[in-house]
């Protein structure tokens, strides 16, 4: 089977459906300090599917609001227009990719482990000093170059899984060693597509080895968060490994060790609502 190349990869990725137009509105906000919140929320408001979606985020555990909000414009003074931005972009790209299998990939676990990583990487944001909003939508989409493969090149993707269960190693490694490129770099390449700022890319990118620039960043923020999912075993697979963790991203975090059993908590305490309110209806 031959290896692919980025290009075939790139020209797949540009064949995908695209994003809602709010979301891609939405996406282009990011990092800009003059934003029409307004005119945002309005648009938001008339997505029922997204609107509904983050509104019962909003409500959830999640955040554990005081009282209930009912309206897009509620939400964004109650949790600001940051919380609500990551919200629906998360649930609109969720929504690009239906369920089920495809080259063998398990769709309910994959997004399992991703929600529990968006979680995570949230909570551990938090305790580092990093923007809570860019490392849930990092967290979320670390893993997606995982379903760009499986969805459009499924018998090589489907040989990459084989290849794994028989050598028992990372998904990266049989992916390289089948494919010629692994996820991360496919995840890379679709949020350039999409025009994630370069903070989100780098994260997607780098997420399993966090470079000199990465320090102390959102990317080793993914890449710690990515390993406490995986070792939580929150997707329910039977043959999980834990990836290893790289020393200089979990030092540059400046994190107490005690404060972890913190962050396992608050992800485990989230995990099953936020996964039946982002998933739903996929």
């Amino acid at each position: 089977m031959n290896t692919l190349t980025l290009e075939q990869v790139v020209a797949k990725v540009r064949d995908l459906p695209s994003l809602p137009s709010v979301v891609v509105q939405l996406i282009r906000t990011f990092g800009q300090a003059d934003v029409a919140v307004a005119e945002l929320s309005a648009q938001i408001a008339k997505d029922q599917a997204l609107a509904a979606k983050t509104l019962r985020l909003a409500n959830s555990s999640f955040y554990g609001l005081q009282s209930r909000v009912r309206t897009i414009d509620q939400a964004i003074t109650v949790l600001g227009f940051d919380s609500v931005r990551a919200l629906v972009t998360s649930a609109g790209i969720v929504g690009q990719f239906g369920a089920g299998s495809h080259g063998g990939l398990d769709f309910t676990a994959f997004w399992r482990h991703a929600v529990g990583t968006a979680l995570c990487a949230k909570s551990v944001a938090r305790l580092a000093g990093s923007s809570q909003e860019y490392a849930f939508v990092s967290g979320l989409l670390h893993d997606i170059g995982r379903l760009v493969l499986a969805t459009r090149f499924p018998d090589e993707y489907a040989a990459a899984l084989a290849l794994q269960g028989e050598e028992d190693c990372e998904p990266s490694h049989a992916e390289r060693q089948v494919l010629g490129l692994d996820h991360a770099v496919v995840g890379r390449a679709l949020a350039q597509h999409w025009k994630f700022p370069e903070l989100i890319q780098r994260a997607i990118g780098n997420h399993h080895a966090p470079m000199r620039d990465d320090l102390g960043g959102i990317a080793s923020v993914v890449h710690v968060a990515n390993v406490i999912v995986h070792a939580l075993d929150l997707d329910g697979d039977p043959d999980e490994l834990v990836p290893p963790l790289a020393q200089d991203a979990w030092d540059s975090l400046g994190i107490e060790a005690a404060a972890l059993q913190r962050v396992f908590a608050e992800t485990e305490a989230e995990f099953e609502q936020a996964c039946q309110i982002l998933t739903a209806g996929e």
